[in-house]
């Protein structure tokens, strides 16, 4: 008996040490609710992402057109994700037929008389939003972790069957998120653009000298006045001389009266276009875009060489550019968020929260303990040490893999202690009814634990199940509930069932006359 019970004890007391290292080393992470903080969803707008990913195509399409000697009408976007060719002669057909062949095999296409109309095929389309949400959230996770903030979390949103276009963004510690807001919202989509006209009071004087509409190489933008000092509407060239994905580095410096600006060098293809261009319009303006919005429009005074990149001034306090630095290094989002909910705690409350939540779980505890001592009472000592056990390795576990503790999450913590009284009380019940039915206290200890453990597996199993959901299913604090309770429920399996077995051998194991168990 002493044999078989060595290597158990010794795996408990592995079990028990490590979950009390793991604890003291690594700590419990406290969630918002506790430590204070923002709690934000977002919802990407993949459809803008799908509008965009089509425009590239349109002007892809324009380019092959002309490499082909392909004369055409219009080549236009229709609705989301679907692209219209016009106005080709009939001869032409073939030769457009075997551009979308080779070069948009991703499209359907159908012919009707001098038109062609070409529809994203559905797998494609959704692999494309997939693709819209995870460069999304890998933009957002780098605007984050340059602010510095720590510990701060961005991760999907996950239903039970598919990944969704909602983001859970973390911010611990933050109890005024604005600034944090506005960093996560902002596009950054950065264009340098010639400027063809303005600035115009308002945007009907500007298309004024174009009949109220603009043509296709031209788009007419507000002004910032919070940047540029103006405010207005300007006519500028719709194709970019370069943009954001040309943006090798940017940086907060500073001009020659010591007011913040931002310092940009660009990669080297973007850097011979710019240079290019300043070459070949010294004189003119040149338009600095921010998400479709004209932040500055400088006259091009010299030639700007393709390794020395350049400067964007304006009217900026040194935490704007900060932040405007931080959007342009991380890039360009695919497309906008949408903001969904939003729950700040303050570290007060969070404070009172942990208070109120240990104590809460300190009476429980208490409670349940004297309870077993009291009506199972040499027994009772058992389950006690196997309920202190219990929050020792829940508490081990938590630390280990930095699961989040949250106020539901106590409260799974305290769920967690009822339920693995709950499997005692069961065991020891079955063990007194094998005592009833004249059993002995040894064959009754046998039976008691092998009969109750069928009944303590599937309830405990069907609560996982429900654990499993509430993960899947919830967000920020469901999510720790559930994390808690799973946690909790498997290690009352092991102590209420293995552990208790191992109390109950060490003490009767070893009594060749047993004739009385305490239960």
């Amino acid at each position: 008996m002493k044999k078989a019970l060595g290597w158990k004890i010794i795996l408990i007391l592995v079990v028990i040490g490590l979950s009390v290292w793991r604890f003291l080393e690594d700590k419990i992470v406290l969630g918002l609710d506790l430590r204070g903080g923002t709690h934000l969803v977002l919802e990407v707008q993949t459809g803008e992402g799908l509008i965009v990913q089509t425009d590239q195509h349109v002007t892809r399409l324009k380019s092959l057109f002309k490499d082909a000697s392909i004369k055409y009408e219009k080549v236009t976007r229709k609705g989301v994700t679907g692209i219209e060719v016009s106005g080709f002669e009939f001869e032409d057909e073939r030769n457009i037929k075997d551009i979308f062949d080779d070069d948009f095999r991703e499209w359907n296409y159908t012919f009707s008389a001098r038109l062609a109309t070409m529809k994203l095929k559905p797998n494609e389309a959704m692999r494309w939003r997939e693709q819209t949400v995870n460069q999304a959230l890998e933009k957002i996770r780098n605007r984050i972790d340059a602010t510095g903030l720590s510990e701060a979390k961005a991760q999907r949103i996950e239903g039970f069957s598919q990944k969704g276009d909602k983001l859970l963004v973390l911010l611990p510690g933050i109890d005024d998120p604005g600034r944090i807001k506005e960093i996560i919202k902002t596009t950054a989509m950065l264009e340098w653009k010639e400027v063809v006209s303005g600035p115009f009071d308002t945007e009907e004087e500007a298309l004024s000298d174009y009949g109220g509409k603009l043509p296709e190489d031209l788009v007419v933008l507000k002004m910032n006045p919070k940047t540029g000092g103006r405010k207005g509407f300007m006519i500028l060239k719709a194709a970019n001389i370069v943009s954001g994905n040309d943006l090798r580095n940017a940086k907060r410096t500073r001009n020659e009266y010591g007011a913040p600006i931002i310092g940009f060098s660009l990669h080297p293809k973007g850097g011979r276009a710019f240079e290019k261009y300043t070459a070949a319009n010294i004189g003119k303006r040149l338009a600095v875009v921010l998400d479709k919005r004209v932040l500055i429009d400088p006259v091009v005074q010299t030639v700007i060489p393709a390794h020395s990149g350049g400067v964007i001034t304006g009217s900026y306090t040194t935490e704007l550019v900060d932040d405007m630095v931080v959007m342009l290094r991380a890039g360009a989002l695919p497309a906008s968020m949408k903001f969904l909910e939003e729950r700040t705690v303050g570290p007060s409350l969070g404070a009172d929260s942990i208070r109120k939540g240990i104590y809460a779980s300190s009476v429980g505890l208490l409670l349940v303990m004297a309870f077993m001592l009291l009506y199972y009472k040499a027994a009772g000592i058992n389950s006690v040490v196997a309920l202190a056990l219990n929050i020792v390795i829940l508490m081990g576990v938590l630390a280990y893999f930095r699961a989040t503790l949250t106020v539901p999450g106590i409260a799974g913590i305290i769920l967690t202690i009822g339920m693995a009284v709950d499997a005692n009380v069961l065991i020891f019940e079955r063990i007194k009814e094998e005592l009833r039915a004249g059993k002995s206290p040894k064959s009754s200890i046998d039976s008691g634990f092998k009969k109750a453990f069928v009944t303590i597996f599937d309830a405990n199993l069907t609560t996982i199940i429900a654990a499993i959901f509430l993960y899947q299913f919830g967000t920020g604090p469901i999510q720790g509930f559930a994390v808690t309770l799973m946690i909790g429920i498997t290690a009352s399996m092991f102590t209420a069932v293995f552990v208790s077995r191992v109390i109950f051998d060490l003490i009767y194991g070893d009594r060749k006359k047993l004739k009385k168990v305490s239960v």
